[in-house]
């Protein structure tokens, strides 16, 4: 297993965050190694000399885990863990050459080797060095008894494959662990991120639909009862008082659509001209309505059958847009609001015998939010010179932006309305 280091990644994997998650661990084992080694050694009949050493070097280990190989560990330098594999060889070597049972030490020893080194390479090379080392010293130990020298490097030589093998296996283990623990956090990161983004995403989507609503409706319901206003103040100079009274009558009824308006955003119900019916009929009173508050004539002719709730709400705003971009710009004496609905989908055309667009006329809010709206049924909308003069609007949904939703017929008179208004 690759050492703490200050992130060493193996396979792409950053194992800091590991090594501290199991440091705990390893505390509680060394703890309770060391302390069943020390009774041993306690209780063992050796010279109080060599009890002495052992118990010395035995301290120097556990002092030399917590102040140099744990902070190595949890700093992340392998520095320090490097520092601390050469105490752990050099004690551990001089414990086993003590004799006596020395050599448990060596489970230590080669489970640390595999914990703080660096490479996989660096824990075979560290093993193989304790392991010279240990029989150096027994050979030291021994003299010239040569073939007891040589059953303790044949003994240590298969304790080092074995040491090896498991080490090099535990370590592919653990690396394929914290892989995985690493891609987990990188998909638990990215679910965040994903969900804060969609979040975000659909915040500016209800924005910018709150904003195009205000705009379609309100906004539009304001700018009526400013004209009116003022068209009924005009009266009242000129001393005509039953021509200002139906003015002020006109505002209120604007006010009142206008809170109804405001009602169904709050409550996000379909707009109110719908609820009272088909949008064949909201068209009808839409063109009476504006009639009535401008003096312009209205020709309204509108067939909704078979087109969907969402799909009329899309329509409906783009005739309130329209006309009210007739009332601020065009003063125009007629319009035709003409709504057809045939095999290929709906049509929607709003055409004026006004002044007509100017050549470097910008478009505003009211038709980005118009053309917005046709873009997200899959329609377009078109904005030219009408016949003559004057400018026509076409709205234009495909058949299949009307399905959802369709209330066929909702129109009294099988979905169909005709009205002039003036």
């Amino acid at each position: 297993m690759s050492a703490p280091g200050p992130p060493v990644p193996v396979s792409g994997v950053d194992r800091h965050g590991f090594w501290l998650r199991t440091l705990r661990m390893w505390d509680l084992v060394l703890v309770a190694m060391l302390a069943v080694y020390a009774v041993a050694v306690l209780v063992d009949t050796m010279p109080p000399a060599r009890k002495a050493v052992a118990l010395g070097t035995l301290a120097v280990l556990g002092l030399a885990y917590l102040l140099v190989g744990r902070r190595g560990a949890v700093r992340g330098d392998p520095r320090l863990a490097d520092a601390y594999l050469v105490l752990l060889v050099v004690v551990v070597v001089v414990q086993v050459a003590m004799g006596g049972i020395g050599s448990v030490l060596l489970f230590v020893a080669f489970s640390h080797i595999w914990f703080f080194s660096r490479h996989r390479w660096a824990g075979v090379a560290w093993c193989t060095v304790l392991t010279v080392g240990i029989v150096a010293a027994a050979a030291t130990r021994l003299g010239t008894d040569l073939q007891a020298t040589a059953e303790i490097g044949a003994q240590f030589g298969v304790a080092l494959v074995f040491a090896i093998v498991l080490g090099l296996w535990v370590t592919q283990v653990a690396e394929q662990s914290e892989e995985r623990a690493y891609l987990l956090e990188e998909l638990r990161a990215a679910q965040d991120e994903l969900a804060s983004s969609h979040h975000a995403s659909g915040v500016l989507a209800e924005r910018a639909r709150l904003a195009g609503e205000i705009h379609d409706t309100l906004a539009q319901g304001f700018t009526s009862v400013v004209m009116l206003a003022q068209a009924a103040s005009a009266e009242i100079e000129h001393g005509r008082t039953d021509q200002a009274r139906r003015r002020v009558g006109q505002m209120e009824q604007v006010a009142r659509d206008n809170l109804a308006e405001a009602r169904a955003l709050v409550a996000a119900f379909a707009p109110p001209d719908l609820a009272a019916g088909g949008l064949a009929d909201a068209l009808v009173r839409l063109g009476r309505r504006f009639g009535d508050e401008t003096g312009v004539h209205v020709d309204v002719e509108a067939d909704d059958d078979g087109i969907g709730r969402e799909a009329q709400v899309v329509l409906l705003r783009a005739a309130q847009e329209a006309l009210a971009n007739v009332r601020k710009h065009a003063d125009a004496s007629t319009v035709v609001l003409r709504l057809r609905r045939d095999a290929g989908g709906a049509r929607l055309e709003v055409v004026d015998d006004g002044r007509g667009l100017p050549a470097d006329a910008a478009e505003g809010n009211g038709l980005r939010g118009m053309r917005a709206r046709a873009g997200a049924s899959g329609g377009t909308l078109d904005v030219a010179p009408g016949p003559g003069r004057g400018t026509q609007v076409l709205l234009q949904l495909p058949s299949a932006a009307l399905v959802a939703g369709a209330v066929p017929g909702a129109s009294p008179g099988g979905g169909t309305a005709v009205e002039e208004a003036s």
